[in-house]
């Protein structure tokens, strides 16, 4: 059985989602709060393997009270989140502290929309429960600090290759310029400190342009990104009609919409569209990967990280029919090691790579 805490302020929130967990047999919620001070009471009293946690509670917020958690008995917690701006950065903040996912809160106005969200807080409760052993220690500490940047000079790039005897030996392309000089990314669960890690390390001098699909709400992406544009030397923003891809910037696929590459004569722009209506996420890995590959071909690098299911799977399959290249982040170092299993059960990954040095694999993999 997976043990549940349910800590929220809204009996209706504390009703439905232990209405919702108690459907699947495998899930016992044990107890429920109504701030974060009885909370850490009840998680210390019963142990459990996860935690769903509100951001707004009198006495003692979601954000504090994630914290306690994370310092004092770490296991996977999934916020949840109002559809807001002001909602969307706190979520974010807890993310980066440490909690796995959210679900989102302002369907509990409306007792028949919040069935929607049955089937995919079961799957989250079961997924992260089963990666429990990732939480035995803060996360917080190591995802909110970036990894060394990656600063050796684009004119004589030392690119570290496998040899053949297992040793790593190190290759120097002839005139320091970029084979590949677009990266598409696909990212879902724990995603977002997975992006902010890889992001934060690339140098202001990157020499290609980075587009990523991450499967966030509407109200997220914009916040996100914004975020990240604090965060990191390269520019980040979210997509917007009429964007045209340039070295050293980052664009966020709008949440609720799908990101596509589409080249133009001398240029390749972005194109934002709501089709295809039938893609399971929007945006979705899978309709931005295969518009890289058709636009840019070999040129482009996809890179797939954590996350729950198989998108981006047949992208990176299209893009690599095209020449390009794939990383895919390592089961050790992911949330969720769903969607890089994915294209490495298929035999499309050409390096599996740890979070930490994904940056550093996204650089190399540019002169390949």
């Amino acid at each position: 059985m997976i043990k549940v805490v349910v800590v929220d302020d809204s009996a209706f929130m504390r009703k439905a989602i232990s209405t919702m967990l108690a459907k699947d047999p495998e899930i016992d919620v044990v107890a429920t709060a109504r701030d974060g001070v009885e909370g850490l009471e009840l998680i210390r009293k019963h142990n459990p393997d996860v935690v769903t946690l509100d951001i707004e509670m009198p006495r003692m917020d979601g954000l504090t009270t994630l914290r306690h958690i994370m310092m004092e008995m770490p296991r996977p917690v999934l916020m949840v989140s109002s559809l807001t701006n002001e909602g969307a950065e706190a979520t974010l903040k807890a993310l980066e502290l440490g909690a796995v996912d959210f679900i989102p809160k302002q369907l509990s106005k409306v007792s028949l929309d919040i069935v929607k969200i049955e089937a995919s807080l079961i799957s989250k409760v079961k997924i992260v429960a089963s990666r429990k052993l990732m939480h035995t220690r803060p996360r917080a500490a190591s995802i909110a600090r970036p990894t060394a940047p990656v600063t050796t000079p684009l004119a004589a790039r030392a690119i570290a290759r496998p040899a053949s005897n297992g040793t790593t030996a190190a290759m120097v392309t002839p005139n320091g310029s970029a084979k590949r000089d677009v990266v598409v990314i696909g990212v879902s669960t724990g995603g977002p400190p997975a992006v902010q890690k890889v992001l934060s390390a690339l140098p202001a001098d990157f020499p290609a342009s980075i587009i990523i699909a991450q499967h966030m709400p509407q109200a997220f992406t914009g916040p996100f990104a914004k975020r990240l544009d604090g965060l990191c030397k390269i520019s980040v923003k979210e997509a917007e009609p009429g964007d045209r891809l340039k070295p050293g910037c980052a664009f966020i696929a709008p949440g609720g919409k799908h990101l596509l590459l589409k080249q133009m004569v001398s240029r390749v722009d972005l194109e934002i569209s709501a089709e295809p209506v039938s893609a399971l996420y929007k945006p979705s890995a899978n309709v931005l990967i295969t518009s890289a590959a058709e636009a840019v071909g070999r040129r482009a690098l996809g890179v797939i990280l954590t996350g729950m299911g198989n998108d981006g799977m047949e992208g990176i399959r299209a893009l690599k029919l095209k020449g390009g290249r794939a990383l895919a982040q390592s089961d050790a170092s992911c949330v969720v090691y769903g969607m890089p299993k994915a294209i490495v059960d298929a035999g499309l990954s050409d390096e599996i790579v740890d979070i930490d040095e994904m940056a550093q694999a996204i650089m190399n993999n540019l002169y390949l």
